[in-house]
């Protein structure tokens, strides 16, 4: 259960753009997923509702192939029948 603890370093050139420096701390941020971890602390959840949203999620996940595999599998004779 342990987090990785580390901080995003950006050497900057001084023959290089700002802007450009930037960009590259925007994307080691993303890859880190420093954005993703501040919006997850921001609010404190109790446990109860971090495995209730943990269950919805999972029961998401488990359900979606079914529905993709029910759409594809309409036959064409089918579809003629519903018109």
């Amino acid at each position: 259960m342990g987090t990785k603890h580390s901080s995003v370093h950006i050497e900057i050139n001084p023959h290089d753009h700002i802007e450009k420096s930037l960009r590259k701390f925007k994307r080691m941020c993303e890859s880190f997923g420093v954005v993703k971890e501040y919006k997850k602390r921001q609010d404190y959840k109790k446990p109860s509702v971090k495995s209730k949203e943990k269950r919805e999620s999972a029961l998401k996940r488990r359900l979606k192939p079914a529905t993709k595999f029910r759409t594809q599998r309409r036959a064409p004779a089918q579809e003629k029948e519903r018109e």
